[in-house]
């Protein structure tokens, strides 16, 4: 398979060992999955390891079933100085009937680094496709959301530090 070294795609058994109390595959074991696809597309992209930053939006549409086959379809979406976002859209396949559900998507930034594990500057990912152009858009406003965020959330410490 040729992806470009910008996508990656993994595919893993649900076995017996990760379900949960309801016998629906444990939600902490996707997570576990989705940080290995993002640390791999992203590595593969900077071609030296990443560290996770920050997880995004991850969304459980539906449960996820032992002995289904999960497919993380793994992207690169932004690029900042030292950091990477990666989208990942999980299906889930039946692997009698072959059918197959979007069950999870979620964005991971992650950080490269040097060899000594300090960060490092990437190179500027540029979108080619339609696709890769809308979620190229997307991913910058996340970025700036979470800017936002932090810079509201250094405000409010401040004033309730100075009140108390």
């Amino acid at each position: 398979m040729n992806l470009p070294n910008h996508q990656l795609t993994m595919t893993v058994l649900m076995t017996p060992d990760k379900t949960n109390f309801f016998g629906n595959v444990h939600g902490g074991d996707v997570l576990k999955l989705l940080d290995q696809v993002a640390y791999a597309c992203a590595s593969r992209y900077a071609g030296r390891h990443v560290v996770t930053l920050s997880v995004d939006q991850v969304t459980f549409k539906q449960p996820i079933h032992v002995g289904e086959l999960l497919t993380f379809l793994a992207s690169v979406n932004f690029t900042g100085n030292t950091s990477i976002e990666v989208g990942i859209k999980v299906i889930a396949e039946d692997i009698l009937t072959q059918e197959t559900r979007h069950v999870n998507s979620c964005f991971l930034t992650m950080v490269a680094m040097d060899e000594n594990r300090k960060p490092v500057h990437v190179s500027t990912f540029i979108p080619s496709s339609p696709d890769e152009v809308r979620r190229h858009k997307a991913a910058e406003l996340r970025r700036e959301m979470r800017r936002q965020f932090e810079e509201k959330f250094t405000q409010i410490r401040k004033s309730e530090a100075l009140s108390g």
